[in-house]
């Protein structure tokens, strides 16, 4: 009888423990955000192919540079913020790949290869935050081999004005705090991408 009610006890001690998230299970930041205007914005890029896969070249294995980005003019932004995540990545909170805000009102897309820098030239007195490696910009996609394919959440929002927040900012609900109430309007473009099951870690 002892070892049965030990091994209930167990049982029942495994059922409280989750495991570990295979996918990310809060929400993406355009969907903590509601805009001023039911407009949206449309964003293209050419490092989506038509089914919307992400070019490798992109990707962090191969230390590819920031996809260049399109989008219609807003009338009346005073700012542009940008927020890249993959909510797909194995953990609690979606993995930031790119911050970068206070890009001018009157910008209708980013150029390939924005520096990783905090503070820029080209978008002129844009700021760019940490990503969820510690490092400054860009991170491109790199999911872990087998996990399937991950989808990569470009998120737009059209501001009223320009951020005034730390440069040294690295966590997204900052920056999400700063724009809410702030966002005219706001659109995403989705890409996918899948590890070959060669690659590394």
């Amino acid at each position: 009888m002892a070892n049965r009610m030990t091994h209930e006890a167990h049982a029942h001690h495994k059922l409280e423990t989750p495991p570990p998230p295979t996918h990310s299970g809060a929400a993406i930041s355009i969907l903590r955000i509601t805009p001023i205007s039911d407009d949206g914005i449309v964003i293209t890029s050419p490092a989506l192919d038509i089914d919307g896969w992400i070019d490798p070249t992109h990707s962090a294995d191969q230390q590819g540079p920031s996809p260049e980005l399109n989008w219609n003019p807003v009338e009346d932004a005073g700012a542009f913020a940008l927020i890249v995540e993959d909510p797909d990545a194995p953990r609690e909170q979606p993995f930031i790949h790119w911050l970068i805000w206070n890009i001018e009102g009157h910008a209708v897309g980013l150029p390939l290869g924005v520096p990783n820098e905090t503070r820029l030239l080209t978008p002129q007195a844009a700021v760019q935050g940490r990503n969820d490696t510690g490092a400054v910009g860009w991170y491109g996609p790199k999911p872990p081999p087998g996990h399937g394919v991950h989808h990569y959440h470009f998120q737009l929002f059209a501001l009223d004005g320009m951020l005034d927040l730390d440069p040294a900012t690295t966590d997204v609900r900052i920056l999400v705090d700063a724009i809410k109430g702030r966002t005219l309007v706001s659109g995403e473009l989705v890409g996918t991408f899948e590890a070959p099951d060669d690659s590394p870690a």
